[in-house]
Formats: structure tokens, sequence, C-alpha cells
């Protein structure tokens, strides 16, 4: 009995057969049928995995500073302040009597912070042939272009707001040049190591208070400017995370920072957190600690105009189709730089 292929189905030999009185069909093929079949078989018996395998990384620079958005392609961002000052000072100098014959003038004396913002540009490029094929493996390489692009322009954004770049003399939130800069204490007085991890959970608590008072200190203990975010490297960050108080106890060095450090007792929540950007970044290469109030008034980064998609063209030289994206930044903008302190050696 002849087969047929009917679409994708073969027919039954065994019920054939037995239709048949019994007799089972012999078949006998040619090697072409059986080559072409084997190639079948390898085609089909390959499992597509559709997850596409990005590369690993990490971004952590929307949690550190205010981003603000908006502005445009401007060059520069500026920033109004003001300070104040009254003849004889505000103490005794502002007394008066019936007989005075004059009172002294509040003066301001206002001046403007320029900061720069600086354009950002990169490209993508589609070959013709690659969408025709991507419209038949389900594979969409523009869009993954794109994330390759968003994965650039965040690289950049956390290059800029932790460190800046020193071929355009700006820095970020670990190495700005006009912060205090504090050494962490020694671990006792015939150790001079500084480390955390030879110190005990006062010690760490210690050094977390002097450098949180620190920078309150100097901002003449105004309670809206304490501190309230504090980032580290990993390693140091890990250790209090998952170190115990006591061998004893259930709590970590973390949570006993979180619930004793001064900030929290005058009003302010503290966050601490991890940076990779923290590592290295002292001054004599040791690990640093930035202590910082985390709000708009006192720090920033302008996203003047966010990556945009400029223009799309197709290029028939090169058989392809190609596209523009463009955005423009600020760097770093310390409006206080009392507000910010570093401690070197934890």
């Amino acid at each position: 009995m002849a087969f047929k292929n009917v679409g994708t189905t073969r027919l039954d030999v065994a019920s054939t057969g037995s239709a048949q009185g019994g007799n089972a069909a012999v078949f006998n093929m040619d090697a072409a049928g059986i080559a072409s079949g084997q190639a079948f078989l390898n085609s089909e018996l390959e499992k597509r995995d559709m997850m596409v395998r990005t590369p690993l990384t990490s971004f952590t620079y929307a949690r550190d500073i205010p981003i603000r958005v908006g502005g445009g392609w401007a060059e520069f961002v500026s920033a109004m302040q003001v300070g104040y000052g009254i003849a004889g000072g505000s103490g005794d100098g502002i007394f008066h009597s019936g007989g005075a014959n004059g009172i002294p003038m509040v003066q301001a004396d206002f001046s403007k912070g320029m900061f720069k913002a600086h354009m950002i540009a990169a490209g993508t490029r589609v070959m013709w042939i690659d969408m025709q094929r991507g419209n038949m493996t389900g594979r969409n390489i523009d869009s993954l272009l794109r994330d390759g692009l968003r994965m650039t322009y965040d690289k950049h954004m956390e290059e800029n707001t932790y460190v800046g770049f020193a071929k355009y003399d700006t820095t970020g939130l670990v190495n700005n040049a006009d912060v205090e800069i504090m050494d962490a204490s020694p671990n006792g007085e015939t150790d001079p190591k500084t480390e955390w991890k030879g110190k005990t959970p006062d010690q760490i608590l210690q050094d977390v208070n002097d450098i949180i008072l620190a920078g309150w200190e100097r901002a003449e203990y105004d309670r809206d400017a304490m501190p309230n975010h504090i980032i580290m490297p990993y390693e140091q960050y890990n250790y209090i995370a998952t170190k115990k108080v006591t061998e004893l106890a259930e709590k970590t060095i973390l949570k006993f920072l979180l619930e004793n450090n001064v900030a929290k007792h005058n009003g302010s929540d503290l966050f601490i957190g991890a940076s990779r950007w923290c590592k290295g970044a002292g001054d004599d290469g040791s690990d640093r600690m930035v202590v910082y109030c985390n709000k708009e008034r006192y720090l920033a980064m302008d996203e003047l105009a966010p990556l945009t998609r400029a223009m799309t063209s197709p290029n028939t030289e090169n058989f392809c189709y190609d596209t523009a994206y463009a955005g423009n930044l600020s760097e770093v903008e310390v409006f206080y730089d009392q507000t910010i302190t570093y401690m070197d050696g934890i």
C-alpha cells in the first residue's frame, strides 16, 4: 500500500497493516530520503532558549541623588545664592533705645553659581537584511540595540554621578575637592588600624555619629540639613548587614546603627547603602564613606534633555537604517558643600 503525505502527519503503519489483514508494510528508503530526514530532525530537535542574556551590571545613581528633568539644550545650569549681613552682628548689634538716631540695616550679598552641562550622542545601525531575518526568527535586532544604548547611557550617568569626568574637570559625589575629609578613628589605643572589620559595633557607631555630627555642625545645626544618606563600599556594607552585634543577639550591626544613630534621634530617617564607587575613593586609595543630606535643596543633577531618539534615516550606501540618539546632562550640582562629609579608612 502506498502512503501519502497528509499535511504534517503520516498515516499509522500499524493500523493500516491491520486493516489489510495484518500484513505489515515494508518500506525501502533511498539514501537521499535518509539524508533529508536527518536534516529535518537536526533542526527540529533543537530547543530554542528565548531568553537573551544581557551583560551583568548595576546602577544606583537614581537612588543617591535627586535628578531634575527638563531644561532643554542649555550649556550651563545656574543657581542663585544669597548671604545676609548686618552692621554690628545679630547679637548686641541690634539693641535699640529711645534716644538712638539710627538703626543697622540688613544687607544681602547675591551670587550665582554656574554648573557645566554636556551633550551626549550615540547611534544604532540595523542592516536591512537583519531586519528581514528578524521577522522570521522573532528577534528584534533594533530592540536589542536600544537596550544596549540604554545600558551605555546608564553607565554614563553612573560615572557622572559618582566621580564625574576628569577630562572635562567635573567631579561627583565621592571625589568633590571642596568636601571636608575625616579619618576613621583607630581601633584602639594601641591599634592604629581604622578598618571596621577590626572594630566593635560601638566603635563603628561612633564613626557614624562623628561624621554625621561634623556635617551637621558645619550646617549650623539646621534641622533640615541633618545628614540622611550614607553610601559605602559593598565590602563594609555587607559586613555590617550580616555581622551580629553579639554572638547571642539576632540584631545585625546595620540594624543597630539604624536604630541608634544621632540623626534618627534628631528627626532624620537615615539611609545606609552600598556603592562600588566608594571602594578605594580615599586620597590614599583607602575605602571611603560618604555622608550627606540627599535633598534637592542641597545637591542635584539635571537631566536637561533625557536620552531622545533624534532621527532615523535609511542608508542606501551601507544598506541599513541608522538612528541617532542624544541627550543633555549637567554635572553634579552641590549647592551646600558643608552638608557632605567624607570618612576615609573604614
